[in-house]
């Protein structure tokens, strides 16, 4: 994201911030740092994570309607929000609503194209049409960044008990029949659009 663009100084939006475990990242350069989260239990614990750092905010809220003013933010991070692309179009009108001229946003999704849990991704969400994802975020303007990461755990049960939050029954049974170990390589998609 940093190869994309710098937060340093800037005021940054982290929309679906859940537990708020980006927001200090962001707020240690950003001049302000606000997260919006729509689940109540996450915005209470993302505000328990930054109640020490002055310029964090964070307000209950959902993508399509972002409880901020108009040209507020420079910078939008959203990570595992918009999945599916097609959908979302509510959520991207409102962050074309509340960004400044010259800001940047960012959308980090699953590539179910490539990778490991890539192919598991493909597995549990088999009605998902990659093509169809990436003609989207076209459409709309946005540009693509392929990166390639991996997941590491300390235990298989830890890196099970990740699968099993992220799959059906199912899915995660076939998963961890495969015996991963602790490491898998996962593929995501930084999408970013200037405004």
């Amino acid at each position: 994201m940093r190869e994309r663009v710098s937060w340093d100084g800037r005021v940054v939006l982290d929309l679906g911030c859940g537990t708020g475990f980006h927001l200090p990242r962001f707020a240690s350069t950003a001049a302000r740092t606000v997260g919006v989260e729509p689940h109540p239990d996450l915005v209470a614990l993302a505000r328990r994570r930054t109640r020490a750092l002055d310029n964090v905010e964070v307000l209950a809220g959902a993508a399509q309607e972002i409880p901020l003013p108009d040209a507020s933010v420079d910078v939008v991070h959203v990570r595992w929000a918009y999945f599916f692309g097609p959908g979302s179009e509510p959520g991207l009108k409102e962050i074309a609503r509340v960004v400044r001229r010259g800001g940047t946003a960012l959308v980090v999704d699953n590539d179910g194209t490539r990778s490991t849990f890539g192919r598991w991704f493909s597995l549990g969400y088999p009605k998902i049409d990659h093509a169809a994802v990436e003609r989207f975020w076209a459409r709309h303007g946005w540009s693509r960044t392929p990166v390639l990461t991996r997941m590491s755990f300390t235990s298989e049960a830890d890196l099970e008990a990740v699968v099993r939050i992220e799959f059906d029954r199912e899915t995660a049974d076939a998963i961890m029949r495969e015996r991963p170990g602790t490491e898998v390589d996962y593929a995501v998609n930084v999408w970013s659009r200037d405004f």
